[in-house]
């Protein structure tokens, strides 16, 4: 009994020497190794501004050399970076060449064509690689055409010679300066009238089911045509705006339907037609109804499998209230393995005193900061080019672009949304991921992407009417930097 008694107290004390190394383990404190945290110190960086009421234009203004941070205190406004956290890669920016872009471009002079390439799509200007286009045609533009007779659902009259006028020369002599990163894709604005609810290219109507295949086969027709011309299909949008009706080129589909467009015709027809590879594209609308759409179409297994990620536009304003960029966050939360795409955003409402509206700019830059800090790869503005009227448009939608030309006297009109644009697509390029930024004041707004020749992209914005000091905190490393009232920086490290 003695023996046995002995027994149990060497096994409790055992149990309870065992209980102390377990506590004793869990409550070592681990130290972070600071060998995994690069450091900046003494390393420089180049700072480009631009800002309202200078001549400072995507202009270099400062170079300054990283010190030791210290703690910030509440008073200090910073910008904080963790290279040891990245997120989404980089797919690029650029913008769509419409109809209406290419008509204005035929009238313009060899050299200012040249000018308006080279501005858009040179290292020399802002270096896009995104170019989106209208399969057939949208409201900007002089008129609807489609590239079939009406009737015609076996597609036998199918041609794209319309767009070899001047959308498709305009098309190439972009695609000759973007090198090895072009991407472009395509988005319908309507199927052809005789396909609709309402036989009518416009007002919206629905796709009538009778056509749903002819339609999928449409798509493969116009990836046929272009890449014929030389110009490669990264992919397509299903629908431009499919729960808008418009006065333009429209149609309406649910999301219910355009989930079975895609799993039961689309993508099958891209399968069958050996075009697994081009990237499919849903929604393609605003911001505002984007969950409900991803969550019916994601949601469902044979439909998913067919779609790359979600587009989407930032009109969602025109009723008042801000960006809804919290559905951006919970979509790519909800649904990792699907991209984002910004793939339309304009300033409304044309007036042709405006061109050098600072909140135009602003509005483009806290799109696109916020827009990639969601968790969006790629940001696609609307027409690259419009004339001096907004257009043209064939039912009078006009709107502001980057650049525009007035065709009476030739020459181009840079307005601050190019430059704005310009702080992001000018250093960050393609296959870049985006690294971990906050902001200490909602004052100024930030992003940093990292290239993959290690070099790091940080944007910084300021809205306000005041001149901001802030630290520039990034690791252990620190700068203190001033930027203008309305003001955009871009710093390169």
């Amino acid at each position: 009994m003695k023996n046995k008694y002995l027994s149990i107290v060497i096994l409790m004390l055992l149990a309870s020497c065992n209980v102390s190394k377990k506590e004793e383990t869990v409550n070592v404190d681990i130290k972070p190794d600071k060998s995994q945290i690069k450091s900046f110190l003494s390393q420089k960086i180049t700072v480009y501004t631009t800002a309202e009421n200078t001549s400072l234009r995507l202009s270099k203004t400062n170079e300054i050399v990283f010190k030791p941070s210290n703690q910030p205190t509440e008073t200090d406004i910073s910008v904080f970076v963790n290279t040891n956290k990245t997120f989404q890669k980089f797919l690029g920016i650029g913008g769509a060449i419409t109809d209406a872009s290419s008509e204005v471009f035929s009238k313009l002079s060899i050299d200012k064509q040249e000018e308006l390439l080279k501005a858009y799509y040179s290292e020399e200007g802002i270096n896009y690689n995104l170019i989106r286009t209208s399969i057939h045609s949208s409201d900007f533009g002089l008129g609807s055409h489609t590239y079939i007779e009406e009737g015609d659902a076996e597609l036998k009259t199918f041609s794209i010679i319309k767009d070899k006028e001047k959308r498709i020369p305009m098309i190439k002599r972009a695609q000759a300066l973007i090198k090895d990163d072009l991407v472009f894709y395509a988005s319908p604005w309507s199927p052809p009238a005789f396909m609709k609810t309402n036989n009518n290219m416009l007002h919206g109507g629905k796709l009538l089911p009778e056509y749903n295949q002819a339609w999928a086969n449409y798509y493969v027709k116009f990836i046929e045509a272009y890449e014929a011309e030389d110009i490669p299909v990264w992919g397509v949008t299903i629908q431009n705006e499919p729960m808008a009706v418009q006065i333009w080129e429209s149609c309406i589909y649910t999301a219910e339907e355009e989930r079975d467009f895609l799993k039961n015709y689309l993508g099958p027809t891209f399968e069958k037609a050996g075009m697994s590879d081009k990237n499919i594209v849903v929604w393609d609308h605003n911001r505002d109804l984007l969950s409900q759409r991803a969550n019916t179409i994601f949601e469902d297994a044979e439909a998913a499998k067919y779609a790359w990620g979600t587009g989407f536009h930032w009109y969602e304003t025109w009723a008042g209230g801000e960006p809804m960029y919290d559905n951006l966050k919970n979509i790519k939360e909800s649904f990792p393995d699907k991209n984002l795409l910004f793939t339309e955003g304009c300033q409304e409402a044309f007036d042709a005193t405006q061109y050098e509206r600072w909140s135009n700019a602003e509005r483009y830059g806290n799109s696109m900061i916020n827009d990639f800090n969601s968790g969006v790869v790629g940001w696609t503005d609307w027409n690259i080019l419009l004339n001096e009227k907004g257009g043209p448009n064939h039912v009078g939608n006009f709107c502001f672009a980057p650049i525009h030309a007035d065709t009476q006297t030739g020459e181009l009109i840079y307005t601050p949304s190019y430059y704005y644009i310009g702080h992001f697509s000018k250093f960050i390029n393609p296959n870049a991921v985006r690294v971990s930024t906050t902001t200490s004041r909602s004052t100024i707004e930030s992003t940093t992407f990292k290239n993959t020749n290690g070099s790091m992209v940080t944007v910084v914005m300021n809205k306000t009417d005041q001149k901001i000091n802030y630290n520039f905190m990034v690791n252990d490393s620190n700068i203190s930097l001033e930027i203008l009232p309305h003001a955009m920086q871009t710093l390169v490290y």
